[in-house]
């Protein structure tokens, strides 16, 4: 995890001082890449994550409190002027459509989005709806707008948190989009990822990226994930779930629903339609991780893309548009790059994640990182850092 406390909406001095201790034991642990898991080929970004494209920021609400509340909200901006107004292309793809992300339709049917994009739990996407309207009707230009296409996803932490609650409001919501900050992400049990579960371990944000060869286009792909859902937990390539199942006993398969929520950015000019492919191999990203996509679990991904010669301006009087896109074969690098900063988002949101008991007195084990690496050593799957 990095960042500091200043991410949290703390409601008074007590919750502060628990969140601070929380970052701080946090701080002490590493990222896949840091503990020689390196998946795939291509480089990351100088910091690994989704706010390596240039522009995108990302922003936290965690609430975290008393022995029930473990939830949050993520918001994800690809721009910092008025999102509205310069509308970037965008594209979602289905891997499962059990779960709700709401404004979907109307990005499918125009190709791009115009608010943040917000993560939260289940139960609580009409707050997110709420908190994107209200944020976007008061910025300066918007004085005469009267439709807004939030786009809010989600996923079920009904096992840490007390989910019916509803404890996340409109004001998280805004908080969570105005406080977001290119740099370093917080990952782990922060945000739409504090009460979260995958593969059976606590789950959480996770981010990657990837940075295309300079005679390719030179282009970046970053991911942000929100984990919360199961199958047989591989990493590298090693049977991390069988080999932990042979020393703890029981299932390897871990219970296969929950959801996924994948937001994919690039710099590359990419239209609607390769922009869907190109969230399309997200999927393969989870795949590698031991996913399945169960018939209860919502795998969303929403992929947009920020060059500024592809924005869509929300006031002209054109008749016509013009842009310089890359050709179909010039996108097969992104492919493999999203493909690769998905797997490696899903192994930081494990982790960088912490165990966590919440809602019921129920509590979600860490990932048992010493043992998750000593399978790796035996699969000789892991790589020297650099």
């Amino acid at each position: 995890m990095m960042g500091s406390c200043s991410s949290f909406l703390c409601a008074g001095l007590g919750l502060a001082i628990s969140l601070c201790a929380l970052s701080t034991q946090a701080a002490a642990q590493k990222r896949a890449r840091e503990l020689g898991i390196a998946p795939g080929v291509l480089q990351p970004g100088p910091l690994n994550a989704i706010t390596d494209v240039t522009g995108v920021a990302v922003g936290h609400v965690t609430l975290f409190e008393g022995q029930n509340v473990r939830t949050g909200v993520t918001a994800i901006l690809p721009h910092s002027g008025n999102i509205f107004q310069q509308k970037v292309p965008a594209a979602v793809f289905v891997g499962n459509a059990f779960g709700k992300l709401a404004g979907s339709t109307q990005v499918e049917e125009l190709g791009n989005l115009e608010t943040p994009i917000v993560l939260t739990n289940t139960l609580n996407v009409a707050e997110g709806i709420a908190g994107i309207v209200e944020y976007t009707l008061a910025q300066p230009g918007n004085e005469r707008v009267r439709s807004v296409n939030a786009v809010v996803g989600e996923t079920n932490d009904g096992t840490l948190n007390d989910i019916r609650g509803r404890h996340v409001t409109r004001e998280h919501v805004i908080e969570a989009i105005r406080s977001a900050k290119g740099g370093p992400v917080m990952e782990g049990a922060v945000g739409a990822g504090t009460g979260t579960v995958c593969f059976g371990f606590k789950g959480g944000i996770g981010t990657s990226s990837r940075q295309i060869a300079a005679a390719e286009g030179g282009y970046v792909v970053g991911v942000l994930v929100q984990t919360n859902f199961g199958g047989v937990l591989e990493i590298n390539g090693a049977p991390v779930a069988q080999e932990l199942a042979k020393s703890r006993g029981g299932n390897p398969n871990s219970p296969p629903d929950g959801s996924c929520m994948v937001v994919v950015a690039t710099n590359a000019p990419l239209d609607a339609r390769n922009l869907k492919r190109l969230a399309a191999r997200a999927m393969l990203g989870l795949a590698k991780t031991g996913s399945y996509s169960s018939n209860g679990s919502g795998d969303f991904v929403v992929a947009f893309s920020t060059a500024p010669e592809v924005r869509v301006p929300a006031d002209t009087r054109a008749l016509t548009l013009s842009a310089t896109l890359l050709t179909n074969d010039a996108v097969s690098p992104l492919f493999q790059a999203v493909k690769e900063a998905t797997e490696e988002a899903v192994y930081n949101s494990l982790f960088m994640a912490r165990t966590t008991t919440g809602e019921g007195g129920r509590t979600i084990e860490a990932l048992p990182v010493d043992k998750v690496l000593e399978i790796c050593r035996k699969y000789n799957v892991l790589r020297e850092v650099k």
